[in-house]
């Protein structure tokens, strides 16, 4: 979005917006470009549709074309892509003065993660989730961990103890248990799993670490009142499978892979 403001503030364009689908398409409904004469911000897809709508939309910057209105676009039998669906395009002419509503209409639905643990998987993480569809809330209870300078859709929490942050989660939210200390650990995630008692609104709780620490860990939490139906409710190890690599960047990697899996 910030590239697309800072290009309305000198150039007007059209903005190309993915309204309909129907089978195989490149890229679901919502999804944008905006066509500058010497810039191109966004995409619906690449390949022969993006070509297409990208030569139109100049045309109609240089007056060449008129407006399309709604353009219905057959895939296989209009372009020849193998996607053999059908892409309905609205085609608009925007400029600064629609900046704000811009930012408004085509803000991207984020899904909530809360990451608890500033160490280096959750930097590692950090860098690879803020290039994906998530709002990532990251908590510690050390608060000079965090650095500076850090992405639009990642806020910093501090939280002592850092399990009572736990109560005012988003509904929905993503939770990761990788904090310093494995007595944190543990409180966070009784306090998860005491949350899903009550509201089973926490679709993911992903818990770093081996199987030696999730047996210790479901011992103690047996001493706390849990059983098997809570462990059920618990991802560890976290990733998916197949990646065994100790280094934060291929975990982190793998840890974002299966929170994509989880839906949206």
């Amino acid at each position: 979005m910030t590239q697309l403001t800072e290009h309305l503030t000198h150039d007007q364009a059209v903005l190309v917006k993915v309204v309909r689908t129907r089978g195989s398409v490149p890229r679901d409904s919502g999804s944008w470009m905006a066509v500058f004469a010497h810039a191109l911000v966004g995409t619906i897809g690449g390949g022969h549709l993006e070509f297409q709508a990208v030569a139109l939309a100049k045309d109609m910057l240089a007056g060449r074309a008129s407006h399309p209105g709604l353009q219905t676009v057959p895939l296989g039998p209009a372009l020849g892509q193998c996607c053999g669906g059908v892409v309905e395009l609205e085609y608009r002419r925007v400029s600064a003065a629609d900046a704000e509503a811009l930012r408004e209409e085509l803000r991207p639905l984020l899904q909530p993660v809360a990451l608890f643990g500033g160490g280096h998987v959750g930097g590692a993480l950090v860098n690879v989730l803020s290039d994906l569809p998530f709002a990532l809330r990251w908590i510690d209870s050390r608060d000079e961990v965090f650095p500076a300078n850090l992405p639009a859709q990642v806020t910093t929490e501090h939280s002592d103890p850092v399990h009572g942050a736990v109560a005012d989660l988003q509904p929905g939210s993503r939770v990761l248990i990788m904090s310093f200390s494995h007595a944190e650990d543990l409180d966070i995630l009784a306090a998860c799993l005491k949350r899903l008692r009550s509201t089973a609104d926490l679709p993911y709780v992903g818990l770093i670490g081996s199987a030696s620490k999730w047996a210790r860990f479901k011992h103690r939490l047996e001493e706390r009142g849990f059983g098997p139906a809570d462990f059920a409710q618990v991802t560890t190890p976290i990733g998916i499978a197949g990646i065994d690599s100790k280094l934060p960047e291929v975990i982190a990697v793998s840890v974002a892979a299966q929170l994509l899996q989880t839906g949206f």
